[in-house]
C-alpha cells in the first residue's frame, strides 16, 4: 500500500524522468481528460504532497494524481516492455525522447491550474516529509477530537499527511498502545513523542526499497506487527493479533501485540 515514503520515491522517479523535458507523448485515459493534450509542454517538476503527486507543466498546469490502494506510476526506457499491468488499467502516459511514465490503476487523475492546487491538497495537514512539516500543529490537529481512536486519527490526512495503514499499526506498537485507544487518553509524554516518531519512521524509509521499522532486513522481521498475524511478537513472543478498524466508511486490517500494547481491542 503506497504511503508517504513510497509516494516520495515515486515522485523522485517521475521527476528524474520528466522534469526539464518536453512532452512528446500525452495520453490521459479518463473521460474528463480524454481530449487533453499536453504534448509540447515542458514538465517543470514532480512534487509529492502527503500521498498525492503533483506534476507541474509550463503554462501553469498541474496533473494531480493519487495512488490510493493499488495505483502506481512506472517509468520505462525506449523499447522497454511495459509491465505495470494490462493495458486496460493504464490511466496516463507521459513520454519524452528518453523516458515514458505510465500511470496504472490511478483512482484520481485531474488537471488543475497550478495556482489552484489547494483545491486538491489544501485540506491536508502538515506533510511528514515535506517542507511544511510542523510537529506542534500535527499534534494539535490529532488532539482536536480526543475521543477518536488513535488509528483513525493517524489515517486522517487532515491531521498530518503521509501515514497509511502500515505506519498506523507500527506506531501503535512503538508507542505501546492499541490503535483503538482514544487519542486523548495517550499519556502526555507519549503524545508529545508521536509526531517526531512518525517522521523518523518515514524518513528512515524514504530511500529504502524495502520498508522496515525494526531495523532488520530479514524477510518477516522488517515490521513489528503489520502483516504478522498469528506470528510471534519480535519483542515478547506473543502471537500478533489481527482485527478490523474503520471510521464507518471503510475498514482496514489492523495488527497489534496483546502483551506489548495496552488499550481497547475489537
Amino acid at each position: 500500500m503506497p504511503e508517504g515514503d513510497t509516494v516520495h520515491q515515486a515522485a523522485r522517479r517521475l521527476h528524474t524522468a520528466l522534469a526539464g523535458h518536453t512532452v512528446t507523448r500525452s495520453d490521459l485515459r479518463v473521460p474528463k481528460l480524454a481530449t487533453v493534450d499536453l504534448t509540447g509542454r515542458t514538465v517543470l517538476d514532480v512534487t509529492p504532497r502527503g500521498k498525492h503527486l503533483l506534476t507541474r507543466f509550463e503554462g501553469g498546469l498541474t496533473l494531480h494524481s493519487h495512488l490510493r490502494m493499488d495505483g502506481s506510476w512506472k517509468v520505462y526506457a525506449p523499447g522497454e516492455r511495459w509491465g505495470g499491468g494490462p493495458g486496460h488499467q493504464i490511466r496516463a502516459i507521459l513520454g519524452n525522447a528518453e523516458r515514458t511514465a505510465v500511470g496504472y490503476r490511478l483512482p484520481v487523475l485531474e488537471l488543475l491550474r497550478t495556482a489552484e492546487e489547494d483545491k486538491a491538497v489544501g485540506h491536508l495537514g502538515p506533510d511528514l516529509l515535506g517542507p511544511d512539516w510542523d510537529p506542534e500543529q500535527a499534534l494539535a490537529n490529532l488532539l482536536v477530537a480526543p475521543e477518536r481512536a488513535l488509528g483513525e486519527a493517524l489515517l486522517d490526512q487532515r491531521n498530518l499527511a503521509g501515514i497509511g495503514n502500515v505506519y498506523k499499526s507500527e506506531l501503535g506498537f512503538l508507542l505501546g498502545v492499541t490503535p483503538w485507544l482514544p487519542i486523548g487518553e495517550l499519556p502526555a509524554e507519549t503524545a508529545s513523542r508521536l509526531p517526531a516518531l512518525a517522521k523518523k519512521l518515514l524518513e528512515a524509509n524514504r530511500d529504502r526499497p524495502s520498508r522496515t521499522t525494526t531495523g532488520r532486513d530479514r524477510a518477516g522481521q522488517r515490521l513489528y506487527v503489520y502483516g504478522r498475524a498469528s506470528r510471534p511478537c519480535l519483542r515478547c513472543g506473543t502471537p500478533i493479533r489481527l482485527g478490523e478498524q474503520g471510521d464507518g466508511s471503510r475498514s482496514r486490517p489492523t495488527y497489534w501485540c496483546p502483551s506489548c500494547q495496552q488499550g481497547p481491542t475489537p
